[in-house]
């Protein structure tokens, strides 16, 4: 049987988007979601990783980025397999359904 994998990405920029001034920081909430995963997916390969939105490494890091510069997404902004999980304060329980909803079980 493959073992499954699953990609994550957690964009963001240094400084808190405006209307999050209280939030923690976008690399912040990154750790945050993935210390989270791995707590309740311990044996799963689930990828996290955070991009900067001002340096974006791959072209579907650029459209993404280029989404949030022209304010069509508030950050942290979490996507996978090209899909919007959430933004601006990313809540954890949907996360964690999309997660499943790939055929992840979790602990």
């Amino acid at each position: 049987m493959m073992a499954k994998s699953m990609n994550m990405t957690i964009y963001g920029a240094n400084q808190p988007c405006p209307s999050c001034i209280h939030s923690p920081s976008s690399k912040e909430t990154m750790e945050w979601i993935q210390a989270s995963i791995k707590r309740k997916f311990p044996h799963d390969d689930i990828n996290v990783r955070y991009i900067d939105i001002y340096h974006p490494e791959t072209e579907e890091d650029q459209k993404f980025a280029e989404k949030i510069i022209n304010d069509e997404y508030f950050y942290p902004l979490v996507v996978s397999n090209g899909k919007v999980i959430g933004e601006g304060d990313p809540k954890i329980k949907k996360i964690f359904e999309e997660i499943e909803n790939n055929g992840f079980q979790s602990v």
